[in-house]
Order: C-alpha cells, then structure tokens, then sequence
C-alpha cells in the first residue's frame, strides 16, 4: 500500500514557475514507477510525465522543455518543476505509483494516486 500526498500547487502568472511535491508512505515505495497527471475542467485526466527505472523520464509533448521531473528515494518524494507556464496548463495535478511498464500513458496502468493539488495560470 502507497499513500501520496501531492503540494506546491497555485495560482501563477503565464511564465511563472511552480515546484510540485509529492510524498510518498508505504514500505514498498521505492519498488514503484511514479508519474505525474492533470486533470483540467471538463477534460480527461492526462498523463504528464514519468520518471522510470534507472532515472529515465518521460514528458508528454505539450509540457517538454518546460517540465523536469525528478525524484529522491531517501526522501520519498517526487517532484514536478514547471516552468514557462501557460493558461493551458491549469487543472488538478495528481501524483501517481505504479508497477511501471510502457503503458504510463493510461490511467487504468497506475495504481494509486493522491487526492491532487490545484495549478491556476492567469493569462
């Protein structure tokens, strides 16, 4: 069992930047991929980005060159470090563990997920 806690969330300017935190509890944390999803108003929630096995990571096209994403074992978090954001960018963020795989992209892949954070980007 994995409990995610996601922070950091907003409301930004377009351009600003915004750092989102997730943390993880649970004795099996660090046997599990992480990711990060969003969800804007009347829309699917959407895959984000990954951080995979042996620290390789993946974005989706609308956010590459502006997101990183990373993660610390020790410390059980990971994080979404936004930059150059755009109004398009708003929604709910939600942090994500899974077992991992090639299907990241959809949401029936991941197993848990924390109640998410709020990103508001003014025009």
């Amino acid at each position: 069992q994995v409990q995610l806690v996601e922070a950091g969330g907003g409301l930004v300017q377009a351009g600003g930047s915004l750092r989102l935190s997730c943390t993880a509890s649970g004795r099996t944390f660090n046997s599990y991929t992480l990711g990060w999803f969003r969800q804007a108003p009347g829309k699917e929630r959407e895959f984000v980005s990954t951080i995979l096995w042996g620290d390789a990571t993946v974005y989706a096209d609308s956010v590459k060159g502006r997101f990183t994403i990373s993660r610390d074992n020790a410390k059980n978090t990971v994080d979404l470090q936004m930059n150059s954001l755009k109004p398009d960018d708003t929604g709910v963020y939600y942090c994500a563990a899974g077992p991992g795989g090639s299907n990241y992209h959809n949401i029936r892949a991941w197993d848990y997920w924390g109640q998410g954070t709020q990103v508001t980007v003014s025009s």
